[in-house]
């Protein structure tokens, strides 16, 4: 799909954007797999170690040009948002609802899975779903990231009477704070060591935004002026960084009998004060990715209770010298929050 929206030639070569070392982006043909008899063909917008060559892309939408001969539900032609993981459907996890914890998870550029940035795809007709006339194909990609903040208030049952705190305003962060918002959450305070990052916080509906360190000496202080911004007791705690610090700083600003929803990865290891917060019966909540959410997401985005238009703050086409610019504008940071690729 061009810039535009147009289908390529079916006669053009199907190409992806491969990685193949660190910083070492490269657009390459991939020859597409068969289409399965459940499976659909789709034009596409949108810490490991890598051993091999791997395409790389997880967020996208994009159209569906051809679909297996047992699917009923999708025609040529639909627009469609991609789930990128798909279980095994074999194993108790996955028989019990929750397949994002199957072992044997497949989820698009996880090696040795290839991705989804691609001129086309085939993907499980099942995990791709239909967005309204009113939904862009941006905006369907943006299920993907939106989909982690939803499944993360849905984990700590944010609603009309939780109060919150999000810790990290990268983009897992704001899309957190326009999901608790959409959940209702009647005040949301922001915590972040980044002033623009807390800007945007601010405009996407953040009640207060705090600033913080990186010094892990500041924690009580820090404490102190969270709680004084909140106002009142804060209910829940969505650490979207995942850091000691973070992860101390939400134990210690959760009210006693609140939850701690841990949604970032920063660190695998780390010390932080569990006793004290065990002894004041606050919960613990792990998250990995998310369930079900792709219907939840394109009715908040379809319905206008969520805005992810401002999020998409770059846009690229699918061209070697593009590509290679996309990501190192993605790892400058700066205003850079989410870069789209239009195919």
């Amino acid at each position: 799909m061009g810039k535009g929206g147009k289908a390529c030639d079916a006669s053009t070569e199907n190409r992806a954007a491969w990685l193949h070392g660190i910083n070492d982006l490269r657009i390459e043909p991939y020859p597409l797999p068969p289409l399965g008899p459940t499976d659909v063909r789709t034009m596409s917008c949108g810490d490991y170690h890598v051993k091999e060559p791997m395409v790389i892309g997880h967020e996208c939408a994009g159209i569906i040009e051809e679909v297996g001969s047992e699917i009923t539900s999708l025609v040529a032609g639909d627009r469609v948002a991609l789930e990128p993981g798909q279980g095994c459907w074999r194993c108790d996890r996955c028989k019990e609802g929750s397949y994002n914890l199957c072992p044997d998870m497949e989820f698009f550029a996880t090696p040795p899975i290839h991705g989804s940035l691609a001129d086309q795809i085939v993907h499980p007709g099942n995990l791709c779903f239909k967005i309204p006339d009113n939904v862009s194909l941006e905006e369907g990609a943006m299920c993907e990231p939106l989909s982690v903040g939803v499944y993360g208030c849905r984990r700590a049952k944010v609603g009309a009477e939780t109060t919150v705190l999000i810790i990290g305003a990268g983009p897992i962060g704001l899309v957190t704070l326009l999901a608790s918002r959409a959940f209702g959450a009647p005040r949301v305070v922001v915590a972040d060591v980044d002033d623009h990052r807390l800007s945007v916080a601010k405009k996407l509906g953040a009640d207060e935004v705090v600033k913080v360190s990186f010094n892990k000496e500041d924690v009580a202080s820090e404490v102190e002026e969270i709680k004084k911004a909140m106002g009142k007791g804060i209910d829940v705690t969505l650490d979207c960084a995942g850091f000691e610090k973070t992860v101390s700083t939400a134990f210690g600003a959760t009210r006693n009998g609140g939850k701690v929803c841990l949604i970032g990865m920063g660190h695998c290891n780390m010390t932080v004060p569990l006793t004290p917060a065990a002894s004041r019966e606050v919960d613990v909540l792990g998250v990995f990715r998310y369930k079900n959410t792709w219907p939840q997401c394109i009715e908040f985005i379809s319905s206008g209770k969520i805005d992810v238009k401002p999020l998409i703050t770059h846009r690229f086409g699918f061209s070697q010298e593009e590509v290679v610019e996309a990501f190192e504008t993605s790892a400058r940071g700066g205003s850079a929050i989410k870069v789209m690729f239009n195919l």
